[in-house]
Protein backbone atom coordinates (compact mmCIF):
# COMPACT_ATOMS: atom_id res chain seq x y z
CA UNK A 1 0.00 0.00 0.00
CA UNK A 2 1.36 3.47 -0.92
CA UNK A 3 2.09 5.39 2.48
CA UNK A 4 -0.15 8.44 1.61
CA UNK A 5 -3.25 5.71 1.21
CA UNK A 6 -2.80 5.14 5.10
CA UNK A 7 -3.62 9.11 5.56
CA UNK A 8 -6.97 8.69 3.76
CA UNK A 9 -9.78 6.82 5.43
CA UNK A 10 -11.75 5.54 2.89
CA UNK A 11 -14.40 2.74 3.88
CA UNK A 12 -16.99 1.56 1.28
CA UNK A 13 -19.95 3.13 1.67
CA UNK A 14 -19.20 5.86 4.23
CA UNK A 15 -20.71 9.30 3.71
CA UNK A 16 -18.28 11.12 5.65
CA UNK A 17 -17.15 13.02 2.70
CA UNK A 18 -15.15 15.52 4.67
CA UNK A 19 -13.03 12.73 6.32
CA UNK A 20 -11.63 11.83 2.40
CA UNK A 21 -11.87 15.21 1.54
CA UNK A 22 -9.93 17.08 3.79
CA UNK A 23 -7.22 14.61 3.84
CA UNK A 24 -3.57 15.42 3.78
CA UNK A 25 -2.91 13.80 0.17
CA UNK A 26 -5.93 16.28 -1.19
CA UNK A 27 -4.57 19.36 0.73
CA UNK A 28 -1.01 18.88 -0.56
CA UNK A 29 -2.40 18.88 -4.30
CA UNK A 30 -4.18 22.08 -3.62
CA UNK A 31 -1.20 23.40 -2.06
CA UNK A 32 0.94 22.26 -5.37
CA UNK A 33 -1.64 23.74 -8.07
CA UNK A 34 -1.70 27.57 -5.53
CA UNK A 35 2.18 27.09 -6.11
CA UNK A 36 2.44 26.81 -9.68
CA UNK A 37 -0.22 29.69 -9.84
CA UNK A 38 2.12 32.09 -7.38
CA UNK A 39 5.19 30.95 -9.97
CA UNK A 40 2.95 31.74 -13.04
CA UNK A 41 1.84 35.16 -11.64
CA UNK A 42 5.43 36.03 -10.92
CA UNK A 43 6.49 35.06 -14.56
CA UNK A 44 3.78 37.05 -16.17
CA UNK A 45 4.62 40.20 -14.12
CA UNK A 46 8.20 39.46 -14.91
CA UNK A 47 7.36 39.07 -18.88
CA UNK A 48 5.00 41.99 -18.32
CA UNK A 49 7.46 44.83 -17.10
CA UNK A 50 10.18 43.23 -19.53
CA UNK A 51 8.22 43.89 -22.41
CA UNK A 52 6.49 47.07 -21.46
CA UNK A 53 9.13 49.79 -23.13
CA UNK A 54 8.73 47.81 -26.32
CA UNK A 55 5.54 48.53 -26.54
CA UNK A 56 5.41 52.62 -25.35
CA UNK A 57 4.37 51.51 -21.87
CA UNK A 58 5.75 53.40 -19.04
CA UNK A 59 6.45 51.80 -15.60
CA UNK A 60 3.37 53.97 -13.90
CA UNK A 61 1.12 53.12 -16.61
CA UNK A 62 1.82 49.36 -15.98
CA UNK A 63 1.46 50.02 -11.92
CA UNK A 64 -1.78 51.67 -12.92
CA UNK A 65 -2.51 48.15 -15.14
CA UNK A 66 -1.73 46.04 -12.07
CA UNK A 67 -4.55 48.33 -10.04
CA UNK A 68 -6.95 48.59 -12.60
CA UNK A 69 -6.63 44.27 -12.62
CA UNK A 70 -7.00 44.12 -8.82
CA UNK A 71 -9.97 47.01 -8.48
CA UNK A 72 -11.59 44.10 -11.70
CA UNK A 73 -11.02 41.80 -9.77
CA UNK A 74 -13.04 42.10 -6.36
CA UNK A 75 -16.30 41.67 -7.60
CA UNK A 76 -15.77 38.09 -9.25
CA UNK A 77 -13.73 37.33 -5.88
CA UNK A 78 -16.65 38.08 -3.84
CA UNK A 79 -19.16 36.24 -6.00
CA UNK A 80 -16.74 32.83 -5.97
CA UNK A 81 -15.83 33.13 -2.50
CA UNK A 82 -19.60 33.44 -1.78
CA UNK A 83 -20.54 30.30 -3.87
CA UNK A 84 -16.87 28.20 -2.22
CA UNK A 85 -18.73 28.80 1.20
CA UNK A 86 -21.68 27.15 0.29
CA UNK A 87 -19.85 24.01 -1.68
CA UNK A 88 -17.32 23.40 0.96
CA UNK A 89 -19.78 20.57 2.83
CA UNK A 90 -19.78 19.06 -0.61
CA UNK A 91 -16.27 19.02 -1.52
CA UNK A 92 -14.70 20.06 1.37
CA UNK A 93 -11.96 23.01 1.68
CA UNK A 94 -8.96 21.62 -1.01
CA UNK A 95 -11.27 20.62 -3.63
CA UNK A 96 -13.01 24.03 -3.55
CA UNK A 97 -9.92 25.84 -3.14
CA UNK A 98 -8.43 24.14 -6.57
CA UNK A 99 -11.92 23.50 -8.31
CA UNK A 100 -13.56 26.67 -7.75
CA UNK A 101 -10.88 29.02 -6.98
CA UNK A 102 -9.53 27.79 -10.22
CA UNK A 103 -11.95 27.77 -12.58
CA UNK A 104 -14.42 30.35 -10.82
CA UNK A 105 -17.15 28.69 -12.32
CA UNK A 106 -19.36 27.02 -9.96
CA UNK A 107 -21.86 26.02 -12.34
CA UNK A 108 -19.25 24.25 -14.37
CA UNK A 109 -17.46 22.42 -11.64
CA UNK A 110 -20.99 21.83 -10.09
CA UNK A 111 -22.56 20.32 -13.53
CA UNK A 112 -19.72 18.28 -14.13
CA UNK A 113 -19.99 16.68 -10.48
CA UNK A 114 -23.60 16.45 -10.62
CA UNK A 115 -23.51 14.09 -13.83
CA UNK A 116 -20.87 12.25 -12.40
CA UNK A 117 -22.87 11.61 -9.37
CA UNK A 118 -25.98 11.03 -11.36
CA UNK A 119 -24.19 7.80 -13.23
CA UNK A 120 -23.08 6.51 -10.00
CA UNK A 121 -26.94 6.77 -9.02
CA UNK A 122 -26.58 8.92 -6.28
CA UNK A 123 -27.30 12.80 -6.02
CA UNK A 124 -25.13 15.37 -4.62
CA UNK A 125 -25.05 15.85 -0.57
CA UNK A 126 -28.00 13.00 -0.85
CA UNK A 127 -27.71 9.83 1.69
CA UNK A 128 -26.24 8.33 -1.05
CA UNK A 129 -23.30 10.63 -1.53
CA UNK A 130 -20.45 8.21 -0.36
CA UNK A 131 -16.55 8.59 -0.31
CA UNK A 132 -16.47 6.90 -3.72
CA UNK A 133 -19.07 8.87 -5.54
CA UNK A 134 -17.47 11.93 -4.40
CA UNK A 135 -14.24 10.47 -5.69
CA UNK A 136 -15.45 10.07 -9.30
CA UNK A 137 -17.37 13.15 -8.83
CA UNK A 138 -13.86 14.63 -7.90
CA UNK A 139 -12.10 13.44 -10.59
CA UNK A 140 -15.36 14.19 -13.21
CA UNK A 141 -14.36 18.01 -12.31
CA UNK A 142 -10.55 17.41 -12.62
CA UNK A 143 -11.05 15.70 -15.95
CA UNK A 144 -13.64 18.87 -17.25
CA UNK A 145 -10.89 21.35 -16.45
CA UNK A 146 -8.11 19.04 -17.79
CA UNK A 147 -9.86 19.36 -21.18
CA UNK A 148 -10.64 22.94 -20.87
CA UNK A 149 -7.04 23.80 -20.64
CA UNK A 150 -6.04 21.44 -23.16
CA UNK A 151 -8.78 22.74 -26.02
CA UNK A 152 -7.13 26.03 -25.19
CA UNK A 153 -3.77 25.19 -25.80
CA UNK A 154 -4.32 23.83 -28.63
CA UNK A 155 -6.80 26.35 -29.91
CA UNK A 156 -5.35 29.45 -29.14
CA UNK A 157 -2.02 28.76 -31.62
CA UNK A 158 -5.00 28.14 -34.41
CA UNK A 159 -7.04 31.47 -33.38
CA UNK A 160 -3.97 33.11 -33.36
CA UNK A 161 -3.14 32.34 -37.22
CA UNK A 162 -6.76 33.47 -38.21
CA UNK A 163 -6.26 36.40 -36.11
CA UNK A 164 -2.54 37.28 -37.93
CA UNK A 165 -4.26 36.93 -41.13
CA UNK A 166 -7.20 38.94 -40.39
CA UNK A 167 -5.35 41.70 -39.22
CA UNK A 168 -3.61 41.96 -42.47
CA UNK A 169 -6.69 42.27 -44.46
CA UNK A 170 -8.55 44.33 -42.33
CA UNK A 171 -6.35 46.04 -39.12
CA UNK A 172 -9.34 47.94 -37.92
CA UNK A 173 -11.39 44.53 -37.29
CA UNK A 174 -8.77 43.29 -34.92
CA UNK A 175 -9.78 46.40 -32.78
CA UNK A 176 -13.06 46.03 -32.87
CA UNK A 177 -13.98 42.73 -32.64
CA UNK A 178 -12.37 41.92 -28.79
CA UNK A 179 -14.52 44.48 -27.58
CA UNK A 180 -17.57 42.95 -29.56
CA UNK A 181 -16.75 39.81 -28.27
CA UNK A 182 -16.56 41.18 -24.95
CA UNK A 183 -19.36 43.68 -24.76
CA UNK A 184 -21.83 40.41 -26.54
CA UNK A 185 -20.26 38.43 -24.01
CA UNK A 186 -21.10 39.97 -21.30
CA UNK A 187 -24.40 41.36 -22.39
CA UNK A 188 -25.69 37.62 -23.13
CA UNK A 189 -24.63 37.70 -18.84
CA UNK A 190 -26.70 40.61 -17.47
CA UNK A 191 -29.87 39.80 -20.15
CA UNK A 192 -29.72 36.32 -18.60
CA UNK A 193 -29.99 37.34 -14.79
CA UNK A 194 -32.74 40.00 -15.61
CA UNK A 195 -35.93 37.81 -16.12
CA UNK A 196 -35.27 35.89 -12.80
CA UNK A 197 -36.73 38.39 -10.16
CA UNK A 198 -37.01 41.85 -9.31
CA UNK A 199 -33.77 42.01 -7.33
CA UNK A 200 -32.07 40.87 -10.35
CA UNK A 201 -33.11 43.46 -12.03
CA UNK A 202 -32.48 46.05 -9.83
CA UNK A 203 -29.36 45.06 -8.98
CA UNK A 204 -28.08 45.01 -12.66
CA UNK A 205 -29.87 48.80 -12.91
CA UNK A 206 -27.87 50.01 -10.42
CA UNK A 207 -24.87 48.85 -11.47
CA UNK A 208 -25.11 50.03 -15.02
CA UNK A 209 -26.33 53.24 -13.26
CA UNK A 210 -23.43 53.69 -10.82
CA UNK A 211 -20.94 52.17 -13.50
CA UNK A 212 -22.11 54.98 -16.10
CA UNK A 213 -21.80 57.56 -13.63
CA UNK A 214 -18.73 57.01 -12.73
CA UNK A 215 -16.97 57.06 -16.00
CA UNK A 216 -19.11 60.06 -16.80
CA UNK A 217 -17.61 62.09 -13.60
CA UNK A 218 -13.97 60.69 -14.51
CA UNK A 219 -14.18 61.89 -17.68
CA UNK A 220 -15.49 65.33 -16.22
CA UNK A 221 -13.43 65.59 -13.82
CA UNK A 222 -10.33 64.10 -15.71
CA UNK A 223 -9.86 61.81 -12.28
CA UNK A 224 -8.25 58.71 -14.03
CA UNK A 225 -8.10 56.95 -10.62
CA UNK A 226 -12.36 56.88 -11.03
CA UNK A 227 -12.08 54.67 -14.44
CA UNK A 228 -9.68 51.93 -12.60
CA UNK A 229 -12.04 52.15 -9.41
CA UNK A 230 -15.45 52.12 -11.50
CA UNK A 231 -16.00 48.69 -12.00
CA UNK A 232 -15.28 48.02 -8.00
CA UNK A 233 -17.64 50.56 -7.20
CA UNK A 234 -20.34 49.58 -9.20
CA UNK A 235 -20.16 45.82 -7.95
CA UNK A 236 -20.14 46.84 -4.20
CA UNK A 237 -23.09 48.79 -4.41
CA UNK A 238 -24.76 46.12 -6.88
CA UNK A 239 -24.18 43.86 -4.31
CA UNK A 240 -25.68 46.42 -1.24
CA UNK A 241 -28.57 46.70 -3.28
CA UNK A 242 -29.18 43.54 -3.87
CA UNK A 243 -28.60 42.11 -0.19
CA UNK A 244 -30.82 45.16 0.84
CA UNK A 245 -33.50 44.50 -1.50
CA UNK A 246 -33.57 40.81 -0.90
CA UNK A 247 -34.23 41.34 2.90
CA UNK A 248 -36.70 43.96 2.52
Amino acid sequence: MHPLALQVPAEAGSTDILAVANSPLVWACALGVFGVIFVQTFIYIKAARKAAPAVGMSTGELTRSYRAGAVASIGPSLAVVLVAIALLALFGTPAVLVRIGLIGSAATETASAGIAATTMGATLGGPDYTQQVFAVAFMAMSISGGMWMLATLILTPLLKRGGHRLSQVNPAAMAIIPCAALLGAFSMLAVAEMPKSGVHLITLVVSAAVMSGCLFLARKLQAAWLKEWALGFAIITALVVAFAAHAA
